[in-house]
C-alpha cells in the first residue's frame, strides 16, 4: 500500500512525497487507518519498522494547530524523545503544529515557556511529571495519549511514572502503546486503560537475504581490541555501532579507538544530555563513522545508513540481540552483525543462538596487527603552579 492511497490532510502527503516516502511499512499499514477511526491500538513491532510514522501521520491528521496541547508522547529515553519530536516537527511544520520536547538534563524554565505554544508534546516520564507538579503541563486537552517502546520504558522502572501520568490525562482520550515485546506487565495496563484496544503485531524475523551474521571466536580475550579496530578499518564504507555491555565499557572502548584513528564517540545513559545528543547529532551528519553505544542508549533510535552492528559484548538475551541487529539491513540494503566471542560471553550466546530465526555463522580468525588497549586514561600532567621567587640582593650598608 501507498502512502498517496491513505485518507490524510494533503499538505501531509505532499511533505511524504517530498522526503521520497511511498510504500508503507507492515505496521504502518495496518494501524494508522485505525488510528484515524478513532479506535485504540497496541502495535508490535520491531525496531526500525516505522512505528514513529505509524502513529505521528495520523494524530496530525487530527489535531488543530493552537488549541492547546492536544497530544502528549512518552518515550523511554532522551535521545529517542528527541528524536520523536523531530519527526513530529517535520510533518507537522506544513500545518502550524508546534511539538516540544520535555526531558530531564536540561533547563527546564525554557520547556515552561515552549508548553504554552505547544499542541503536542513529547517527553520522558521524570520530567513530564516534574512539570505535573509545577502545574506547567495542562493536560485539559489532551485527546490523544501514546507510549512508546513500552516494554523498555516498564524494563527502565517507569511503570509507576506512568500510572501516575494516566491518572492526569482525560479519560475520553485515544490511547496508543507500540512495543517490541508485549510483557506481562502491559497486558495489566492494557486491561486497566485501554478501551476494547485492537492488538496489531507484524511479523519478527531476519531476513538472511540482506543480513549477514557471523562470529568470531576468540581465545584470547587480549585479542578482541585488537580484532574489532582491524575490522572497523577493513569494513570503512559505512557507519558501524559498536554494542558495549556497560556505560564504562562504552567510554574505554571509544577512547581506544580514537587512540587508533577511528572517529567514535560513545553514547550511554552517565553522560550529560549535551553530550549524548552530540554524539547522536554527529552520527547522522557523519562527522564520525563508529558509534560506542550500550543497549539502553540505542534502544529505538533510528540511524539512517547503518551498514555494521558489531557486539563488543555479547548481549544477554536473543531479544536484545535481534533489536540490535534491527539497525542494519534497513530498507532493503544489505548489513553485517558481527559478535566478538570470547570465553565469558559463551552462555550468553548459547541463550541468543535459541531463537531458530538466527542463523550466526562462524567467520574465519584473520590476521591482524596487534593495538595497545588503555583500560585507564592517561593521567594529565598537572602544570606546576609554583614559581619561584626572585632573589633578593641583600642590601650594603
Amino acid at each position: 500500500m501507498n502512502f498517496d492511497e491513505l485518507p490524510l490532510q494533503s499538505k501531509i502527503l505532499e511533505t511524504l512525497q517530498e522526503k521520497k516516502f511511498s510504500e508503507l511499512t507492515a505496521i504502518q499499514e495496518k494501524t494508522i487507518q485505525l488510528i484515524l477511526q478513532g479506535k485504540d491500538i497496541v502495535g508490535q513491532a520491531e525496531t526500525g519498522s516505522g512505528k514513529t510514522l505509524a502513529f505521528c501521520l495520523p494524530l496530525l491528521d487530527k489535531i488543530a494547530a493552537g488549541q492547546g496541547i492536544q497530544a502528549l508522547i512518552l518515550t523511554p529515553t532522551r535521545e529517542l524523545c528527541v528524536q520523536v519530536t523531530d519527526v513530529f516537527k517535520e510533518f507537522g511544520k506544513p500545518l502550524d503544529i508546534h511539538t516540544t520536547s520535555i526531558f530531564g538534563g536540561v533547563g527546564i524554565d525554557p520547556q515552561i515557556r515552549a508548553l504554552k505554544v505547544s499542541d503536542i508534546v513529547v517527553g520522558t516520564p521524570g520530567r513530564i511529571l516534574d512539570h505535573t507538579r509545577r502545574k506547567t503541563l495542562d493536560y485539559q486537552y489532551i485527546s490523544y495519549f501514546v507510549l512508546d517502546e513500552t516494554d523498555k520504558m516498564f524494563e527502565m522502572g517507569f511503570i509507576d511514572d506512568v500510572e501516575d501520568i494516566i491518572s492526569h490525562v482525560p479519560r475520553h482520550r485515544q490511547m496508543l502503546m507500540y512495543s517490541a515485546t508485549i510483557p506481562h506487565d502491559l497486558h495489566r495496563l492494557m486491561k486497566r486503560h485501554l478501551k476494547n484496544p485492537i492488538v496489531v503485531k507484524t511479523q519478527s524475523y531476519v531476513d538472511p537475504k540482506k543480513l549477514r551474521q557471523v562470529y568470531y571466536d576468540i581465545f584470547d580475550q587480549n585479542q578482541k581490541f585488537s580484532l574489532l579496530v582491524h575490522l572497523l578499518k577493513e569494513n570503512d564504507d559505512g557507519l558501524s555501532i559498536v554494542f558495549c555491555a556497560t556505560r564504562v565499557e562504552s567510554d574505554i572502548v571509544s577512547r581506544n579507538l580514537r587512540n587508533q584513528g577511528i572517529h567514535a564517540l560513545a553514547i550511554h545513559g552517565g553522560m550529560r544530555q549535551s553530550k549524548r545528543l552530540d554524539s547522536l547529532d554527529a552520527l547522522k551528519k557523519e562527522n564520525i563513522n563508529v558509534l560506542v553505544a550500550t543497549d539502553v542508549a540505542a534502544r529505538g533510535l533510528d540511524i539512517k545508513n547503518v551498514t555494521h552492528i558489531y557486539n563488543y559484548d555479547v548481549p544477554q538475551t536473543a531479544k536484545e540481540y535481534v533489536h540490535r541487529i534491527g539497525r542494519t539491513a534497513r530498507a532493503g540494503e544489505k548489513g553485517s552483525a558481527i559478535t566478538l566471542l570470547t570465553r565469558r560471553d559463551h552462555d550468553n550466546f548459547r541463550r541468543v543462538q535459541e531463537n531458530e530465526d538466527l542463523n550466526i555463522q562462524r567467520a574465519e580468525f584473520p590476521e591482524f596487527q596487534k593495538v595497545a588497549f588503555q583500560r585507564h586514561a592517561p593521567q594529565k600532567r598537572r602544570r606546576n603552579t609554583y614559581t619561584r621567587r626572585p632573589h633578593r640582593r641583600r642590601s650594603s650598608r
